[in-house]
């Protein structure tokens, strides 16, 4: 079944200046969905955009369904960096009778697209849609991670097993759905106010990670980690600040700024682990001089940036090509094992499967910081470890 049935097509006269682009903007060379759809086996792109026309579930913020073509206005005459642009955009995937059809269009055009060795890059509609992106992993046959940035835990924790899926819900049906393939969950850019504590007990409890606004603040190579663990990336604009994104329902004074989302998005394009990202809630009809479609666009472009610069460095490569560190924790009880790459000078750990403290079985490798190694060094074990751990036993 060809995937174009699922889309409506766009007309890229609609984004086109009057004089034209020129041959190193990026609407030179994408691939539209204009009369024909993108051929993508014979000349396989390796990312593909497209929009979601669907907010009914996006509570408070009716209008983000018209993001995708707003954000497209920006993107397109956009210079591309030092690489050859292989960018297809799909068209859009229109909102279907009931919001159930929707969700299944984007799982399974999302699920194709990731088997082929292509990553979609999704705009528009609201948050929500993250569950639909979450569910194309579900025949992949193996355990993922999924990092959100957000202002808040979309969750439901009175009515846990019976939330309804909306925008502000969809974490209860990712955590509780069956089969079960989350092996962690990362929550950047929160802001505490936003958040109960009983919510971030219960994130505690499954050895989840979440990490404030603050500690993100000055500092966004701190979570760069976290974000090469993840598969796949949801960002809310919410994160960002009204004064950078105003184009939100839920903008507050406070969040991100932007060129700490374009950071963020560059590390997304990075990971080698990551396959498909979405951009959320952004509502054109609220977005002053279309600030905010600027923002996303340039986001999108430093994920392009990043996935270019990919470098392909992650564990298991030839051993000639990182450095392995061992060190002992707990007087002597642990053996923690560190491997960085002589390439990016990127790290990562390993953690032993089934509660065994030997390097000889299976292991789990997590990306980590300098820092990790250096807590280890000391005699302590550090967070990310001792976490990652407890989800194999």
């Amino acid at each position: 079944m060809s995937l174009s049935v699922f889309f409506s097509s766009i007309s890229l006269g609609d984004f086109t200046p009057e004089t034209g682009f020129f041959r190193s903007q990026i609407g030179a060379s994408l691939r539209v969905y204009d009369e024909t759809f993108p051929d993508l086996e014979g000349d396989r792109p390796d990312l593909a955009l497209f929009g979601v026309l669907d907010d009914r579930m996006a509570l408070g913020n009716a209008g983000c369904s018209e993001a995708a073509n707003a954000i497209r206005r920006q993107l397109y005459p956009l210079y591309q960096g030092e690489y050859k642009l292989r960018l297809a955009d799909l068209g859009n995937i229109k909102a279907g009778e009931t919001v159930t059809d929707t969700y299944a269009a984007v799982k399974t055009v999302c699920e194709e697209l990731i088997r082929s060795g292509i990553v979609p890059v999704l705009i528009g509609g609201g948050q929500d849609i993250t569950y639909a992106q979450y569910l194309a992993y579900e025949k992949l046959e193996q355990k993922i991670e999924v990092a959100l940035i957000d202002s808040r835990f979309d969750l439901d924790q009175d009515n846990t097993e019976n939330a309804p899926l909306n925008s502000q819900t969809y974490l209860n049906h990712i955590i509780l759905h069956e089969p079960d393939y989350l092996f962690n969950l990362n929550n950047l850019a929160y802001q505490t106010y936003f958040v109960s504590k009983e919510s971030v007990a219960m994130y505690d409890k499954l050895y989840f990670t979440a990490v404030r606004l603050g500690l993100i603040a000055d500092q966004v190579g701190q979570v760069e980690p976290i974000i090469r663990a993840s598969d796949m990336l949801s960002f809310d604009i919410n994160a960002i600040r009204f004064s950078d994104a105003p184009g939100n329902a839920h903008a507050t004074p406070n969040g991100l700024f932007g060129d700490e989302a374009c950071q963020l998005c560059r590390y997304a394009g990075m990971s080698d682990k990551l396959t498909s990202v979405g951009f959320y809630e952004y509502n054109p009809l609220l977005d002053k001089r279309g600030q905010t479609a600027i923002l996303v666009a340039q986001m999108i472009w430093y994920f392009i940036e990043g996935f270019y610069s990919r470098k392909h460095d992650a564990p298991p490569v030839p051993k000639s090509a990182y450095i392995t560190y061992r060190t002992t924790v707990h007087n002597d009880a642990y053996e923690l094992v560190f491997i960085k790459s002589k390439k990016s000078d990127r790290w990562w750990m390993q953690v032993p499967y089934s509660g065994s403290q030997s390097i000889n079985e299976r292991y789990h490798l997590m990306p980590c910081r300098y820092e990790d190694y250096q807590t280890a060094v000391a005699g302590e074990m550090p967070d990310l470890w001792w976490k990652t751990h407890q989800k194999l036993i």
